[in-house]
């Protein structure tokens, strides 16, 4: 098998060529080539200076996925780069297209750094749950100062090449696309220059953060990222960078770095990050060709179908938008130029590509016909199927034979759907996120007649859209709004029984939750869930515990942020939401109609009940083969339901839990209310047997 890292000379210039593909990553086998490569650059009497560089088409991209979890094997990273910064002969890093993590690390170890146009640098470690621990948080700053180093670390953003320049992480920006060639002319102009090695960590360490500003930075982090242990331990090293030696920096480094590694968070964000690489993964899909989707119909232009236009337009698709009459159609291209236009306004999109985009490759009309040449047609119309069954019956007329017709439902079956078409298999469910340009979730629902590669071309299709397609299979609410329905239950059982929706909020929002559950009702309106449960009212068992006061709201036209008021009161002095004073009054009132004594429950009470709710109802969808994967459940509830990501998952948390104390809790819950709380089959087998909902991800 060929090394992943290989030395040679050119005239005077040893070249330690990296080539690890597809990223390059720090795996223990280029740590070791490095590391070898390294002696051989010092034994080599010829070589005047080295340059690192990598084959492909980017320098080191981070960590090897792979090795995420296990005990580092020899040699460790901070030792290689103690040894690149440690040779007598200069060594110039040339970085293209991205320089992430230790690769980065990597690149502060030498002692010039270049860049190729177009590249672009980050130390994103936080997002994983740990800091730097190679260097990054004490060589980072002797180049650019305190200040900025806290900044790029603690963001977790990517600089690009100009940037870097300017901030001294660069000393040049290369010219061309050949990384080695570009190494080995700066190289050769250092020597002409008779400069030699300049250790990055034998640099002036920069001026500490005063107190107020690094009480500033504290609470700005604990503002933006709460329960986040990493960043806290990241500021803390990188100002120790300015008030120790660079050796008793380092050490102080590794040991927070190693002390990260042991944290629940740590593991929960790998797991987040592995998950949402691994959910792509479809085996029956590979070798099956998606179909061509260069041009998108979308039908209806309200927010959801603006958003979809607007995703699609931003991956450079074609688009025709269809509205009922004109009026409409005009209506609807206004709310797409305005979501282009707030996209210009945020520094996305430029404004010529705005231009473009509506002069060329998006028209909102108010005719089926004009989809007649469409390859894939998204309906985003009412939630309701007598709609829906109009929609596709036309659709099923006037597209072309190979068009892939999609549904944005939320809820309804996608089967029956199909059944309105003579051609069930090009029918598949797209559950979009609203806002739609915005949200990374995509439910890719796969029918019982949805032909292979109709769902190769759904995957193809979020991957443009640099979205993350969760396969899931047809109930009520597919995935998430199943579950969403199962812990919304058990929440408005809470405040049936006595609880506050304030202080429900609260205590799931400290959980970290980005929203409690009636604060995202009042966001998506109280109309919504007043529909759905219309929809089933003539299929509810008796025994259901239906939320009086979420009707009673409805009724009052209190639907939330869209009529200012809804569970909490809107107003220009708290555009964000009070609490209702009035609320009190009326859940007494109802309790006391329903003959229910209220009963106080604590904070911790309600996580858990909330808690054991969703994923005993994620482990029914699992057993069902709703989803796949609990992993598919987690990425899920991550990117399209607000749950925490420093916790993993619904899944993930479960298994940190304990599956048997979840198990016994759930029996507990069920003394008191039989019908809700079932345990699920799945779950109380893997408590049984000792299992964890990660076992069935492999």
């Amino acid at each position: 098998m060929t090394q992943p890292v290989s030395y040679a000379r050119e005239g005077a210039i040893g070249l330690i060529c990296i080539d690890n593909p597809p990223v390059n990553a720090t795996s223990q086998a280029v740590r070791a080539g490095l590391d070898a490569a390294l002696v051989a650059l010092a034994a080599d009497t010829e070589a005047r200076a080295a340059v690192i560089f990598c084959a492909g088409r980017t320098f080191i991209a981070g960590a090897d996925i792979r090795e995420f979890g296990k005990p580092p094997l020899a040699p460790h990273l901070p030792d290689v780069i103690a040894r690149i910064e440690a040779s007598d002969k200069p060594v110039v890093a040339v970085l293209h297209g991205t320089a992430l993590g230790g690769g980065l690390e990597v690149a502060l170890g030498a002692h010039y750094r270049i860049a190729l146009p177009g590249t672009r640098l980050g130390l994103p470690e936080v997002t994983l749950g740990l800091m730097p621990g190679a260097g990054g948080t004490q060589r980072l700053p002797r180049l650019t100062g305190t200040e900025a180093a806290v900044e790029v670390i603690t963001s977790a953003r990517q600089v690009g090449a100009e940037e870097a320049l300017r901030l001294g992480i660069l000393d040049a920006i290369g010219t061309g696309s050949d990384p080695r060639a570009a190494g080995i002319a700066f190289a050769q102009s250092l020597l002409a220059e008779g400069k030699g090695p300049r250790p990055t960590g034998g640099l002036p360490p920069a001026a500490p953060l005063g107190e107020s500003a690094l009480a500033d930075w504290r609470k700005r982090l604990s503002r933006a990222h709460p329960g986040d242990v990493a960043r806290p331990e990241a500021l803390a090293a990188v100002q120790d960078a300015a008030t120790m030696s660079l050796a008793e920096g380092l050490a102080a480094e590794r040991a927070r770095f190693l002390r990260l590694m042991q944290t629940p968070q740590r593991a929960a964000l790998v797991h987040a990050f592995l998950a949402e690489r691994e959910v792509a993964r479809q085996p029956d899909l590979e070798g099956v060709a998606p179909r061509a989707f260069d041009r998108i119909g979308v039908i209806g232009g309200g927010t959801m179908g603006a958003g979809i236009a607007v995703a699609c337009l931003l991956a450079g698709l074609d688009v025709t938008l269809v509205e009922r009459d004109a009026e409409a159609a005009a209506k609807a291209r206004d709310s797409v130029t305005g979501l282009l236009s707030g996209s210009v306004k945020r520094g996305k999109l430029a404004p010529e590509r705005r231009d473009a985009i509506l002069a060329d490759t998006f028209r909102a009309v108010d005719n089926y016909e004009a989809l007649a040449r469409a390859d894939l047609v998204i309906e985003a119309v009412f939630e309701k199927l007598e709609v829906k069954r109009e929609v596709f019956t036309r659709l099923d007329a006037v597209c072309r034979p190979g068009a892939v017709l999609a549904t944005n439902t939320s809820y309804l079956d996608i089967d029956e759907i199909a059944g309105f078409t003579a051609r069930p298999g090009d029918v598949v469910g797209l559950h979009f996120f609203s806002p739609a340009h915005v949200m990374r979730l995509l439910e890719i629902v796969e029918g019982a007649r949805t032909a292979p590669e109709v769902m190769a071309t759904a995957f193809a299709l979020a991957r443009r859209l640099k979205k993350i397609g969760v396969r899931a299979g047809v109930c009520d609410g597919f995935i998430g709004n199943r579950m969403l329905q199962a812990y919304r239950t058990a929440a408005d059982h809470m405040v049936l029984d006595g609880a506050s929706p304030y202080q429900v909020d609260e205590a799931l929002t400290d959980f970290g939750f980005a929203m409690g559950p009636y604060q995202t009702s009042d966001l998506a309106g109280l109309d919504i869930g007043f529909f759905n449960r219309q929809r089933k009212a003539a299929t509810r068992d008796p025994r259901e515990r239906v939320p009086v006061f979420a009707d009673r709201l409805y009724e009052l036209g209190r639907l939330g942020r869209k009529s200012a008021r809804g569970y909490y009161i809107y107003d220009d002095a708290t555009p964000r939401g009070r609490p209702d004073p009035e609320m009190e009054g009326m859940l007494a009132s109802i309790r006391a109609d329903l003959g229910i004594t209220p009963r106080a429950f604590t904070d911790q009470e309600i996580v858990a009940r909330y808690m054991a709710a969703m994923v005993n109802e994620a482990a029914r969808i699992v057993e069902e083969g709703i989803a796949r994967r609990p992993l598919d459940v987690d990425v899920t509830a991550l990117n399209g339901y607000g749950f925490p990501r420093l916790r993993g998952g619904p899944m993930h948390w479960a298994d940190a839990y304990g599956l048997d104390r979840l198990a016994g809790e759930i029996r507990t819950y069920a003394e008191e209310d039989g019908w809700f709380w079932r345990p699920a089959p799945l779950l109380e087998r893997l408590a049984r047997e000792g299992g964890r909902f990660a076992d069935l991800n492999r």
